[in-house]
């Protein structure tokens, strides 16, 4: 795992297509039935990418405070981004646009010192050589609950075709592994309607590693990527290594003009510590309207977090996960020399920020946005039992910030935090 991706934290994901044209649903739409396939494509007629302006997405990646961006190359719809050699459907041969979505977002994000993601669906609902088998090779006992696009309808497989399909993949890759320069991430998707087996795991993942050791890739490959993605829910428990959180802006990938159900830039900034405190990262997904164009509340959001970001960086970057919450009912991280605590307070206190189960003596509090030093006081505790006392450090509503305030708490030494469960005095 290359070490830049936990330090990154924030990624902007970017789900852009056909889709965008009538604003539907990135391929489930027809794929549920919603729309037939064939209105669907009818999209590529009007995907003009008219106004799409690969610098302008760079650079409000690069003010929203992300280090990275992962770009749609191709969904499950099968329609590429780019001037792929080996299938006609793509923008560039099927679509007004007749532009390399790819190569200028590549050229523009690398310009930036961002790292270059790419998202690339395992799946694809277009080509006819990919519903040739069932998941795991199994025929499944009720064939009216198959979907066409998916797997056989007759119950008949096809290891060949199959296998010619795996190579169509293995070639698409190829393109976007070497024609674009460096790719730093792959964001798979679609590895669940296949087995590990079928997608020829770990071989797959050793032929992606040969155009470049250092690729990430996410978890979407059978258990055999490099870390894992939960999506659109916040995980309870910390997953296990490194992860990174997907999620929408409102409640759509790509671009759906119906869609006003927008989090606000507070909640947007409470889930990214939220991640940050566990240990990972989030990627915030945009929709792009089809002309490239980005609506304007997505692009304030970027730019809120953005300024957010910038006035507490040392709370985010260069940090690692913080204290678990029985010590504080909140956000926080730890600097890596663990010698500075930044607790998140997402809400105005009354008079007081609890903190229990600190052991060190607190050198100094600092609001992070403001400089203002702040006073506390503990009480409690058992010092010859080394069982500490609750730390109330006295912070009013006027010494917050308007979406999160971080406070930030040195010591002399390493961070200690209590661990036990109390103990009765015997000795005063």
């Amino acid at each position: 795992m290359q070490p830049w991706f936990e330090e990154a934290k924030l990624g902007i994901f970017i789900h852009y297509g056909i889709y965008a044209v009538d604003g539907v649903s990135e391929s489930w739409s027809f794929y549920n039935g919603r729309i037939s396939y064939e209105e669907y494509m009818k999209q590529l007629d009007g995907f003009t990418a008219s106004k799409f302006d690969a610098d302008a997405w760079a650079d409000l990646i690069e003010k929203s405070g992300a280090k990275y961006a992962v770009l749609t190359t191709k969904h499950h719809d099968g329609v590429a981004l780019w001037d792929t050699q080996y299938s006609d459907l793509n923008v560039v041969k099927r679509t007004p646009a007749k532009r390399d979505i790819i190569k200028e977002y590549a050229e523009a994000v690398k310009k930036r010192g961002l790292r270059l993601g790419m998202y690339f669906s395992l799946i694809d609902w277009s080509h006819p050589d990919y519903p040739t088998v069932y998941e795991g090779g199994r025929v499944p006992e009720d064939l009216g609950s198959v979907n066409r696009f998916s797997s056989p309808v007759d119950g008949v497989q096809d290891e060949e075709r199959w296998r010619k399909f795996l190579e169509f993949n293995n070639q698409q890759l190829r393109e976007i592994l070497t024609n674009y320069g460096k790719v730093d991430l792959l964001w798979f998707d679609g590895d669940w309607e296949r087995s590990a087996e079928q997608w020829n795991l770990p071989a797959f993942k050793d032929y992606l590693k040969s155009f470049n050791p250092d690729l990430i890739i996410n978890s979407r490959l059978q258990g055999h990527g490099d870390y894992k993605t939960p999506e659109q829910g916040i995980p309870i428990t910390r997953p296990e290594g490194p992860w990174e959180f997907c999620t929408t802006i409102n409640t759509s990938w790509g671009y759906v003009p119906t869609d006003h159900k927008y989090k606000s830039l507070n909640q947007i900034i409470r889930m990214f510590c939220d991640c940050i405190s566990m240990g990972g990262n989030m990627l915030l997904d945009i929709g792009p309207r089809e002309d490239g164009t980005i609506d304007k509340r997505q692009e304030d959001i970027l730019l809120g977090l953005g300024d957010w970001i910038r006035t507490h960086e040392e709370a985010v970057f260069g940090t690692g996960e913080g204290i678990m919450t029985r010590y504080y009912l909140g956000g926080s991280t730890i600097s890596k020399d663990r010698k500075t605590l930044y607790l998140f307070v997402y809400d105005d206190p009354k008079e007081n920020v609890c903190l229990k189960g600190l052991c060190n003596p607190i050198k100094r509090i600092t609001v992070l946005h403001s400089g203002k030093e702040l006073t506390h006081e503990i009480h409690g505790g058992v010092p010859w039992f080394n069982i500490p006392g609750t730390t109330w450090i006295h912070m009013t509503p006027e010494d917050a910030h308007e979406q999160v305030t971080v406070l930030k708490l040195e010591f002399d030494e390493e961070l200690e935090m209590y661990g036990g469960s109390g103990a009765v005095v015997t000795h005063n």
